[in-house]
This record gives C-alpha cells, structure tokens and sequence, in this order.
C-alpha cells in the first residue's frame, strides 16, 4: 500500500489516496477533487509507480465529498475500472438529477431553518454550485453497503458503515502485517474534528449517528487509520474516545451560549462559538451548532422556539447525553 498525497487548496488541505497493487490488479482508494492541478498530480505521483489511469482496475470510494470522489469518472472513463460507495453515496457520486435537486432543496430548507441571513443563503448556495465542476461523475457505481467485502488488489476490505460526516460514509477494514487496520476517510481525522451537520444534510441525527460511529471505531481496536487527510493514524481508540470528549466540551459550549444569548438559532449560535466564517465554513459552523442543538433538543435539554433554541431549566449536564 502506498500514500499518495494530493494538494487541495478547495477544502481542507491535503488529500490523501491510497494505492493498492499486486501483480494482477492495481486499485485506489479514493481519488482527490476533479480540478487540473489535482490531475496532474494524482498522475504524476502513479507514473512514479510506473501505473497509469488506464490500468486502474478499481476505485473504492470512502464518501461522496468532491474531495475523496472527484476524479472517479475521470479514471473510470480511461479504464473502465469499477467504482464502488456506500449505497446511501452512489446517488451524489454518480451525480443523477434527482438526487441532486433532491439535496439542494434539503440544502435550501435548512439552511433556512438554521437562520442563516437570506444574502448568506444565496452566497452560499451559488458557490456550492459552481463546486459541482470539481466532480467527474463516473457513467457506472457498484453501491455497497454495511458487511459486505470486496477484494481489489490482494486485498480484501470489509466495509464497515461509519455515518455523520456524510449518510454513506465508510472504514473499510483489512489485516495489516500489525494487525486490524482501516483506510477511514473522514470518519477520523488526526488533526481536527470531521464536520457534522453540515457536511451531507442528508444525515438524520447527525451527532448521535457520528458518536455511535465513533463507538464503533474505538471497539475495533484498530492498529492503524489510514484517514482522508493527512497521515496516519497509529491510536485510533484514542483519537475516537478524543473527538467524543470534544463533542461533550462543545455540547456544554452550545449550552452557554443558549444560556447567555438566547434564544438563539444554529447560525447565531455558530456565530458565538466560531465567529465570523468564510467558504465552505459558512454551512459547516452553523451545521454542526444545528447537529449540536439538535442532538441537546432531542434530550430534553433545550427547546425549539420560534425565535430559537432555549435552554430548559431543569436540564442536565449537556456532557452526560454525548
């Protein structure tokens, strides 16, 4: 297995793509975002491998992020190669109509309800569109989905559904020479906390759904992660147990803020905890105070207001229900 490291000044940084080859068949997982510097790099940095598009046999998607699943047609269309993703993904991946209008309208009409100012509503929703041109749908998808394995390349991966950061998320498990690993996407990340809330619109119960993943993770007992961004992850028991503990310090965060300054909505709520945002930030900060509130409402430790969310008196510690 190899890194390839991939420059992504569009999101977060630096992708990371991982090579899989034996003498028979060569596969990616994941792929980088569909931009002409992407491209070239993503080729240049095979070519070192001596591979090329053409020979790639499979590409095995972790989520439908622009990021992770820009390039799979590109590469799909020189080798034919199968694309697989989470089924609950396939539709944003292979990009259908319906699926499309379907998530803008979801995108629309929360973004409402977060309270997100009309001017930042349309800003916003104009830049998500042009993103669309950093994805290169492929023609043909193979859905997967929870216990299923695929064998590409000498290996087998065992797909392991990991929802929050998008409905379709996965790890996909496999035995290193150390022991049980997993390529993670951005279920793990080693540096900062995978958005919830905002990132896929989609996910019902966003932060429970991510904590029970984070869960999941831990109870593996991974050696290694092997994330979306960045390098490796070689505690990953740790680094879940970490990004619930800091789950549980924002839920008492989100709770302060509704004490102080409420009732507030997600995106008045966002502005207190974050400040001022820009990019793509402008959905992932009131997202994730949405996943917060939401997840607190459900509780019983705040309720919905027509003017916002409002703390109930008799609540419990926010720490306790994360």
């Amino acid at each position: 297995m190899e890194a390839v490291r991939l420059e992504n000044a569009e999101f977060e940084g630096e992708n990371s793509v991982y090579l899989l080859q034996d003498d028979d068949a060569v596969a990616l997982i994941d792929t980088g975002i569909a931009t002409p510097e992407t491209e070239r790099a993503l080729r240049a940095q095979l070519a070192t491998h001596d591979i090329g598009f053409e020979q790639i046999d499979t590409v095995v998607l972790t989520h439908w992020h622009a990021d992770h699943a820009g390039l799979a047609g590109t590469i799909q269309r020189e080798s034919g190669a199968t694309v697989y993703v989470h089924e609950n993904d396939a539709p944003l991946v292979r990009r259908t109509e319906q699926a499309l209008e379907d998530f803008r309208t979801r995108q629309r009409e929360q973004f409402e309800a977060w309270g997100m100012p009309a001017s930042e509503r349309e800003s916003l929703l104009s830049g998500l569109e042009v993103s669309d041109d950093l994805m290169d749908e492929p023609e043909r998808v193979e859905p997967i989905t929870d216990g299923d394995s695929i064998d590409v390349a000498g290996h087998r991966l065992d797909v392991l559904h990991a929802p929050g950061h998008t409905a379709g998320q996965c790890c996909f498990e496999f035995h290193a020479d150390d022991g049980l690993a997993a390529f993670g996407g951005d279920a793990l990340l080693p540096v900062y906390t995978p958005n919830v809330g905002g990132a896929d619109v989609r996910v019902d119960r966003p932060l429970e759904r991510y904590r029970n993943t984070l869960e999941t993770i831990a109870t593996r007992a991974f050696e290694r992660v092997w994330p979306g961004h960045r390098g490796v992850i070689t505690d990953p028991t740790d680094r879940a147990r970490s990004i619930i503990d800091h789950h549980r310090e924002r839920a008492e965060r989100v709770c302060t803020v509704v004490a102080d300054h409420g009732p507030a909505t997600a995106w008045e709520t966002s502005a207190h905890l974050f400040g001022d945002l820009e990019g793509i930030h402008v959905m992932h900060g009131p997202g994730e105070a949405y996943a917060h509130l939401d997840h607190l409402q459900r509780h019983g430790i705040v309720t919905a207001t027509d003017d916002g969310y409002a703390l109930n008196n008799d609540s419990v510690s926010a720490a306790a229900v994360i």
